[in-house]
């Protein structure tokens, strides 16, 4: 009689337990979206001429944008105020993590040092950028956001 007891002691358990209980449901993973994509961008001092490379790029909504100090540092990425569109300059400062000032990221020193803008749930538009110790020597660059 007592295996009968045990026996359907673990099944209830097996079934859910005591009765109204659910079934326990399947532990099935959500797939993480996959990562933004990152687009390059070099910081660098050619010859004479300060400069990002590539000047102008095309990215879409949601892209990260990597800024490479390569050669001629400090550099920064400090975008124009009024050269970006409405609504953006919100989403671009909970993007720059370390920023100096508004719209403005640190000065990167080292070389190869890295930094990365997000541009998740930015307006579509053409954002210029300039690297602020450069801007006179004629440092400046354009992000076209596509929707």
């Amino acid at each position: 009689m007592r295996r009968i007891v045990v026996a359907l002691g673990f099944f209830a358990l097996s079934c859910g337990g005591e009765k109204g209980e659910t079934p326990a449901t399947s532990t099935t993973k959500v797939a993480a979206p996959p990562p933004a994509p990152v687009h390059e961008v070099r910081m660098e001092l050619v010859g004479k001429a300060y400069r990002f490379t590539p000047a102008d790029i095309t990215i879409k909504a949601g892209d990260v944008v990597r800024f490479i100090n390569v050669s001629g540092g400090p550099h920064n990425v400090a975008f124009d105020k009024g050269k970006i569109p409405a609504g953006a300059a919100v989403v671009l400062n909970a993007s720059m993590k370390g920023r100096i000032m508004d719209l403005a990221g640190p000065y990167l020193k080292d070389a190869n040092a890295t930094y990365e803008v997000s541009f998740a749930g930015a307006p579509a538009g053409t954002y210029t950028y300039v690297c602020t110790p450069h801007k006179p020597m004629g440092m400046v660059a354009r992000v076209v956001v596509s929707p």
